[in-house]
């Protein structure tokens, strides 16, 4: 069983890596996010408290997100594993997290904490382009992501947008926020053995040789 958490900053490629492990290993990658945004489309009571809350911008109660964390964990597809994304946010949850493991039997398994240099944060964020079109994300930053043409996609020609929240101010007001958040939780899977640190200054197939390495043990 390959049970992952990655825990990064903003932009540290978390997501990229949670795909190559998904397309190696075939496991579930399991987004809190998705999870809340399918339920918000059913029609019963928890859908519909669900689907009131995001649009007002509020935050599920955690005693819903812990129910359908376990619920979905229920599921066969994640008897030989999965990734969990967007959870735990915060030391209790964290808690509630290892509870819900231990009553399904499962072990914690891998927290793998993706540690990236803040400058390199910085030049990932605000050098970060989009494609109107295609979605297809570069980087003017960076020599080997950045687009041929300045402003226009490779692929297939669209334009390049920048998003309103990739800025210095955004970016400082997320990473610290990282911080107070997720400080204590690597604290804690650090003292039960489950934290395993990846130097994400690498490049993409580097990073993930080493998270695969781990995985495979």
């Amino acid at each position: 069983m390959k049970n992952i958490m990655f825990i990064a900053p903003p932009a540290a490629g978390k997501g990229t890596q949670a795909e190559l492990v998904v397309k190696k290993y075939h496991i579930p990658h399991i987004s809190t996010g998705d999870i809340l945004r399918e339920i918000s489309k059913e029609d019963s009571e928890i859908g519909k408290y669900v689907y009131e809350t995001l649009q007002s911008g509020q935050l599920v109660k955690d005693d819903i997100t812990y129910q359908l964390v376990e619920n979905r964990l229920k599921k066969e597809d994640c008897k030989n594993g999965f990734i969990i994304d967007g959870f735990p946010r915060n030391i209790e949850q964290a808690y509630e997290y290892d509870k819900i493991l231990n009553k399904l039997g499962y072990n914690i398994g891998n927290v793998i904490l993706i540690n990236v240099d803040k400058k390199i944060l910085e030049k990932r964020i605000t050098g970060r382009r989009t494609c109107e079109n295609c979605n297809t994300i570069y980087n003017i930053n960076d020599e080997d992501k950045a687009p041929k043409v300045d402003s226009i996609c490779d692929i297939c020609g669209g334009k390049l947008y920048q998003r309103s929240d990739d800025n210095l101010e955004s970016f400082e007001t997320r990473y610290e926020m990282y911080i107070e958040k997720t400080a204590p939780i690597i604290e804690h899977y650090k003292n039960v053995g489950a934290l395993i640190e990846v130097n994400g200054n690498d490049s993409v197939e580097n990073i993930f040789a080493k998270i695969d390495e781990v995985i495979s043990k």
